[in-house]
């Protein structure tokens, strides 16, 4: 097992990071500018596992994208909204928006195509997107457990009409429904009832949809959601620059936050498409100094002997953020409490739990609800060799602890390739205070 032995931060932080572009609008567009009419050329995209699967499954259903790696650019020929392929077996690895936006996909077209993926993957719940496409005239043939991988979706088109959907696990099965609507035979009317989670990737997926001509009714109150598309409506190429990735943009903010350093990230301002971005507001009810622009959000952490003060707060708009938080509370005065994430135990491993059994390693008293956590942070924050549990986040919230605790240890770092490859290089050279660009 591969192992990083965190290096603390010898200065004060002071530095100016440009990130990766953003997962989920890389993903969306991908999927968008491959329904549209036209070309696209995709600017500044994030190259990591999740969207180079998301690449491939693309091409197993007939849709061709050209990758430029060097210039971070995708050419996507778009179908039309017609699926080329008749048959395809997709394998989607751990990535939640391949396996739901490709059955979506898939549902448009006509045969049958397979979806899978890793073992964690078929722990991860489709049903309540499986019955919304068996509303709308798709097959659903489940190979295993119902409501999870491995699945075949047997495809003639949809057909539209009303839909209704329970309080969803993810909000990328509503994002799922919503980019495939236009090319219905009929207007969809989508109904979310109960609990809806992560509303800002909702409206992400909305305003992208909106930049390629789409246009969506969509209404959230206390009751649920609902969204009207219309038809005929059809995706236009567009050439599209992609946001830096404003989840991975926390780790960074956060190093400012414990360390009394300052961090600021360009290319995310105050008009970012992306809920994550609003992660500073956080870090200012926790005594940080917020500075706000369009081109750039910076976060200055509080000079010793100042601290961070713990916060109760609700985080099911920003579930991406849990992890980030939850070791940014090891550093404050007082417990810190993290409200309404339930959705967090399906993600790529169960978060709640994890992040319980890894902070207590280094001392924390960590009560674990069934929708959140309450952190008291120890008087004395211990070394530990934290275990990823093969999560991404999990991987880089703790290097975040590691600059200020020293003989800090994670295991299996590789695993933030799924999202952000070159993490430690960009966060080692922020600890050194250089400058560094996309």
């Amino acid at each position: 097992m591969s192992r990083y032995l965190c290096q603390p931060a010898t200065a004060v932080i002071n530095a100016v990071v440009s990130l990766p572009g953003s997962k989920s609008i890389t993903n969306r567009a991908l999927v968008i500018a491959g329904l549209a009419d036209g070309t696209s050329v995709l600017r500044d995209i994030l190259i990591a596992d999740d969207t180079r699967l998301m690449i491939d499954a693309l091409a197993n259903l007939g849709i061709r994208i050209t990758l430029d790696g060097h210039r971070l650019l995708a050419e996507v020929s778009g179908v039309g909204g017609r699926v080329g392929a008749d048959e395809a077996d997709v394998f989607c690895g751990n990535a939640g928006t391949v396996m739901r936006f490709g059955m979506a996909i898939a549902a448009l077209g006509v045969g049958d195509f397979r979806f899978d993926g890793v073992d964690r993957m078929r722990k991860r719940p489709i049903g309540a997107l499986a019955r919304a496409l068996q509303a709308l005239g798709a097959g659903i043939e489940y190979q295993s457990d119902d409501g999870l991988p491995p699945l075949v979706v047997h495809a003639s088109g949809l057909h539209g009409g009303h839909v209704s959907i329970d309080s969803p696990e993810s909000s990328q099965m509503i994002s799922a429904l919503l980019m495939v609507a236009p090319y219905a035979a009929g207007d969809l009317f989508l109904e979310v009832t109960g609990a809806v989670p992560s509303v800002p990737y909702l409206k992400l997926t909305t305003a992208i949809m909106q930049k390629f001509g789409v246009a969506v009714v969509e209404q959230y109150d206390d009751s649920g959601a609902k969204f009207i598309v219309e038809t005929p409506q059809r995706y236009q190429a567009t050439n599209l620059a992609i946001e830096p990735d404003a989840s991975n943009a926390t780790y960074f903010w956060a190093a400012a936050a414990v360390t009394g350093g300052r961090v600021t990230v360009t290319g995310i301002g105050t008009d970012s498409l992306q809920g994550d971005a609003r992660f500073v507001d956080v870090l200012e009810r926790m005594g940080c100094r917020v500075e706000r622009s369009v081109e750039s959000l910076t976060v200055v952490g509080p000079a010793h002997p100042k601290r961070l003060a713990g916060i109760d707060v609700d985080l099911n708009a920003m579930p991406d953020t849990v992890q980030t938080l939850a070791v940014v509370a090891l550093f404050a005065d007082g417990p810190t409490t993290i409200r309404n994430v339930a959705n967090l135990r399906v993600k790529e491993t169960d978060r709640l739990t994890a992040l319980r059994r890894e902070l207590s390693k280094m001392g924390a008293a960590v009560e674990e609800f069934p929708d959140g956590l309450r952190i008291t942070p120890p008087p004395t924050i211990h070394p530990a060799a934290i275990d990823t549990h093969g999560d991404h986040r999990m991987t880089m919230s703790f290097a975040v602890a590691g600059l200020k605790v020293p003989g800090l240890v994670i295991n299996n770092p590789e695993c933030c390739a799924k999202t952000f490859p070159d993490f430690f290089e960009r966060f080692e050279t922020m600890r050194s205070n250089d400058v560094f660009t996309r």
